[in-house]
């Protein structure tokens, strides 16, 4: 079977370039590059490892999404990237057309809904697909022919998720679970604000007894003490963040396999990319 990798980019940046914050990696002509290590140390792991027959970059778009516009604290709590990394994404781009694997973006949509529907679409379309991102939120994804992919961190393996991983480790009824999962647990990275006053474990624990943020805010009478209070009082919030935590899976791309397929590389430009990064490894 065909198989597809999708990969959320910019964690392998961040991860570059915070991963080298103390002794950034420099040219000899003095770019930073450390992000676009990053990347380089990620893609050749992906590739060499689970050697796909396809590869496509999932990328955010360049201004605000359709969470930002509903929800004007999405992420505002997030400092300005880097300057250093942000200079690394056009090199990112540099480097993904020598390796001849597209880098997809879609004004209005973050890369979680790009990469969202064309997981979709690909297991539709007959592939084994994986999403390689290290983010939890991608796990609602994870459904017959999709698995998540999760980058190794910290010294641990890469992990692949199906849908029982992705049960037994959040405690889940069903992957899809994870959208209220977070929308009542909230995420402070995205400054998703949940219920106040429930965690990781009460979430698991309402889901299992109530299915989905809609039962649980139906049936807030019947929870003992202050747990039904903190329901009852969070219910726009539950709300607003399962509205943020859904990833979309119905952008407007219509994507070309045969542009996915990894057939080669191009060699004059990899050949440049490398002199001009020095990238000696790759």
């Amino acid at each position: 079977m065909a198989k597809l990798f999708i990969i959320d980019m910019m964690p392998f940046l961040y991860k570059g370039h915070f991963v080298f914050m103390r002794s950034p990696r420099m040219t000899t002509t003095g770019i930073n590059v450390s992000a676009l290590l990053g990347l380089v140390s990620g893609l050749q792991s992906i590739l060499k490892k689970e050697q796909p027959t396809h590869a496509v970059l999932a990328m955010d778009p360049g201004g605000p999404t359709f969470r930002h516009k509903a929800y004007a604290p999405y992420k505002a709590q997030r400092q300005k990237m880097p300057e250093d990394l942000a200079a690394c994404i056009p090199y990112a781009f540099e480097l993904a057309e020598a390796l001849k694997i597209p880098v997809v973006r879609v004004d209005g949509f973050e890369a979680d809904d790009v990469m969202g529907t064309l997981a979709v679409k690909g297991a539709e379309a007959g592939f084994d697909v994986y999403m390689a991102t290290p983010d939890k939120d991608a796990a609602q994804l994870v459904r017959p022919g999709v698995k998540l992919y999760r980058p190794a961190h910290a010294g641990d393996a890469a992990e692949i998720y199906d849908e029982a991983k992705v049960c037994e480790h959040w405690h889940l009824v069903e992957p899809k679970q994870m959208i209220d999962y977070l929308a009542l647990a909230g995420d402070a990275s995205d400054n998703i604000p949940g219920i106040r006053g429930v965690g990781e474990k009460t979430a698991a624990q309402l889901l299992a007894d109530y299915g989905s943020v809609e039962g649980i805010i139906a049936n807030c009478q019947k929870l003992k003490g202050k747990l039904g209070e903190k329901v009852a009082l969070g219910k726009e919030d539950a709300t607003i963040s399962k509205f943020l935590t859904t990833i979309r899976t119905d952008v407007p791309l219509e994507p070309n396999w045969d542009d996915y397929k990894l057939d080669g590389i191009d060699r004059d430009k990899l050949a440049a990319v490398c002199a001009k990064f020095e990238l000696k490894r790759l």
